[in-house]
């Protein structure tokens, strides 16, 4: 490995300037969305019959004809031939969190073997269904090896796409992943049902309320994405980066984020130019992406796009995650999703902002002037408070991957304790219903100015709220921020959760109303007594206070919130008998596909931390100890034994070696125990893994970062956190 690190530093010593500035604008109107098979494309390509048949059965649902099927088909193929594409595949997203496609090809043969003659096509059946082997992705025990078929379906809802590759293109049907029983095993498919499911509840309360007007709603999405960029030299030269995504071993840099001059700084050059290209491939591919940034952390940035329909946005953020990788490494750079990729800096999040829209185009979760007056807001409100108080423990299992134990909790990620930030007005509107004080509730959320003392500079508006970082779910406006989402994740999940939970809360609040307007026909008056009702019940789910806090961990125990500290914990919820009965009874997952879930979550930590755990121990074996041997032989050749300091130097050191071997013995004994637990014990499994497994790891790491500190630097075999973080 040192020679990869020293090829790394050499290679950037003689880098040639990263960025030139182009000589030709771009025209955002030209390429965005060029490369997707969009509503204009059908809508020119297709005779108007077979169009008007498309856009009914994706409002309606219900199967497409046959015939239009194959209209579609065959112009969605003349289309991406003339991308330059060959063939078509199936793009879905199973339980592994990444995506996955099987590649066929549009030719098609006829005649002999003397005389072949080639067709391109591609059938409506083929467009509408594939089938590809179910049997190697993770099923949580709902399918054997042996049985082996699976579906994916289309998903008319989510525009195709063109991906391009060295040698031709390939057009990308985005689509839902079944097996040959009907179980989902994937993302899409209860993500696509719990917005079935909310649709159904807040259109059922808006009739209960009066309003006719909407027939159907939709949840939004905005997805902003963290992630550090890092020279992929150096990434090379780190066995744990490349394995596991993050680093296990290193000692922390004389300087990190402490100057807190990264955040929002200039974007370095061969960074810029990496982005802009990044944004180029997205506006090609139609995803709306439009913000740029430096984050907190030494090698740190974000990019954002604009709010889509939640199933479209969670497509979009997984094509954004595969183009920085792929972009990334043609730039001569890695890009590192982890959520913790390094020690003693912020990790990565990846902030959904979510709203509820219907579709005559109103956000149900904006408030207006006067939210007190604005009935269907303070509704909306009382479900999700009602949805985090009841089921915070699904909120915080929706966020249940391996690298968010990492940060939730830290001075850099909200905490694992699931409540809700509503800003200080918003929380007086509450407090005054709470209370029943009509003179408290007449809360102005119209923005104020704030003015400087300085003539150059002009009154500027001032939102209703401040932010609060420290909350996982707060409110920003005209939506929630759902902060605690990892940066390695498929959003799918953690919107399906959130989804069911504020679906099911609407039908309790719905059932509220039923029943109080049989005695009382003033559907305001019945409305604003549930809203109420439901407030003094729930409020303890509501916090604007400092969520790092000791203070909120104690006064959340004391509210009976649920603090489940650990991936493990939290994952364990989801096979609670209380929130299986939520999802069947919302039609959403059965039984057995949400323990399938739940086994398939918990086989996942184990797997990550037994990867991480063997790096760890091969790393430290094979590299560092090796060293650190090498090292003292010349430091015995080279102190005199006779001079106090310099034996005392020795013996320190000598300290140091014997604490990576004793350490090395210990994370060797606990990850062979790890791997005896039966399959019936995942939790307990799980449990060991991230605590005895993960103590040990971390015993090593520290055994191991205090002879880096010490060794010789040009006998250090990997990239040193200095180099890593500051370095391009």
């Amino acid at each position: 490995m040192l020679h990869l690190r020293l090829k790394a530093l050499s290679d950037l010593s003689n880098r040639e300037p990263p960025f030139q500035e182009e000589k030709n604008e771009t025209d955002l109107g030209t390429i965005f969305g060029e490369d997707t098979f969009s509503d204009k494309q059908l809508h020119e390509t297709l005779p108007p019959s077979a169009y008007k048949a498309f856009r009914e059965a994706l409002e309606t649902g219900g199967s497409l004809d046959p015939v239009v099927a194959d209209q579609i088909a065959s112009a969605m193929k003349e289309w991406a031939i003339r991308k330059g594409a060959t063939h078509f595949a199936h793009w879905f997203q199973p339980w592994t969190g990444l995506t996955a496609e099987k590649h066929d090809s549009f030719i098609s043969f006829s005649g002999s073997a003397y005389n072949r003659v080639t067709h391109m096509r591609l059938e409506g059946k083929q467009l509408i269904k594939g089938e590809p082997d179910a049997s190697s992705f993770p099923s949580g025990g709902l399918r054997s090896t042996f049985e082996a078929r699976g579906y994916t379906a289309w998903d008319m809802d989510s525009p195709s796409f063109i991906r391009r590759g060295p040698g031709g293109s390939t057009l990308c049907i985005p689509t839902a992943f079944a097996s040959w029983t009907g179980e989902s095993l994937d993302h899409k498919t209860p993500l696509l049902k719990s917005n079935a499911a909310i649709s159904k509840a807040v259109v059922r309360l808006l009739r209960l309320m009066g309003d006719d007007k909407a027939t159907s709603v939709v949840t939004n999405l905005g997805i902003e994405q963290e992630f550090f960029l890092i020279d992929r030299g150096f990434f090379l030269a780190r066995p744990d980066l490349v394995a596991c995504g993050r680093s296990l071993l290193g000692a922390l840099p004389p300087k990190g984020q402490q100057m807190e001059d990264h955040y929002f700084g200039t974007l370095p050059s061969r960074v810029l130019g990496y982005l802009q290209d990044v944004e180029k491939r997205l506006w090609k591919l139609g995803v709306p992406v439009t913000t740029r940034h430096n984050e907190v952390a030494p090698s740190q940035y974000e990019m954002a796009p604009i709010f889509e329909q939640v199933n479209v946005a969670t497509d979009h953020n997984m094509l954004m995650m595969e183009v920085l990788k792929e972009t990334a490494a043609e730039h001569g750079l890695a890009c590192l999703l982890h959520e913790k990729p390094f020690a003693g800096v912020n990790g990565s999040g990846k902030h959904n902002n979510w709203s509820i829209c219907t579709n005559t185009g109103e956000n149900l979760m904006d408030p207006g002037k006067t939210p007190e007056k604005n009935t269907k807001f303070m509704v909306m409100l009382a479900a999700l408070v009602r949805a985090i108080s009841i089921n915070g423990d699904l909120l915080r299992a929706s966020i249940a991957v391996p690298g968010n134990d990492h940060r939730l909790g830290m001075n850099e990620a909200p905490p694992a304790i699931m409540s809700c930030y509503i800003g200080d007005q918003l929380l007086r509107v509450v407090e005054a219903i709470v209370s029943q004080n009509p003179d408290d509730q007449q809360v102005q959320l119209s923005r104020s100015f704030m003015s400087f003392p300085v003539s150059s500079l002009p009154d500027i508006p001032r939102d209703a709220s401040d932010r609060n970082r420290t909350s996982p779910f707060a409110f920003a406006g005209n939506k929630f921020e759902f902060r605690a989402v990892g940066s390695s994740q498929n959003c799918a999940r953690p919107v399906m959760l959130l989804n069911t939970i504020m679906a099911d809360s609407i039908h309790i609040i719905a059932d509220l109303i039923e029943q109080r307007l049989k005695t009382n026909k003033n559907v305001e008056e019945v409305t604003r007594e549930v809203v109420k009702a439901t407030l003094i019940e729930h409020q303890r789910a509501i916090y604007n206070g400092n969520g790092y806090s000791q203070e909120w961990r104690d006064e959340a125990k004391r509210r009976g919130l649920p603090n489940l500290a650990t991936t493990a914990e939290a994952i364990k919820q989801m096979g609670a008998e209380k929130n299986i009965q939520l999802f069947e009874k919302l039609d959403i997952l059965s039984r057995k596909e949400l323990l399938s879930m739940q086994h398939v979550a918990f086989e996942t930590f184990a797997k990550h931390v037994a990867i991480e755990a063997d790096c760890t121990y091969s790393m430290a074996n094979s590299y560092v100890l090796p060293v650190a041997l090498e090292y003292k032989q010349r430091l015995t050749a080279t102190l005199d034994a006779k001079d106090p300091a310099q034996a005392e130097l020795l013996a320190e050191y000598s300290k140091h070696i014997s604490a990576l071997i004793v350490a090395l013995k210990q994370l060797n004994a606990v990850r062979a125990k790890a791997k005896q637990f039966e399959e019936e014990h995942l939790f307990e499994q799980a449990m060991f893994y991230r605590h005895e497994v993960m103590d040990a790891m971390a015993a090593v790491r520290s055994a191991s970062d205090a002879l880096e500190e010490e060794i010789d630097d040009k006998l250090w075999p990997f990239p040193k956190y200095s180099e890593l973080l500051f370095l391009k």
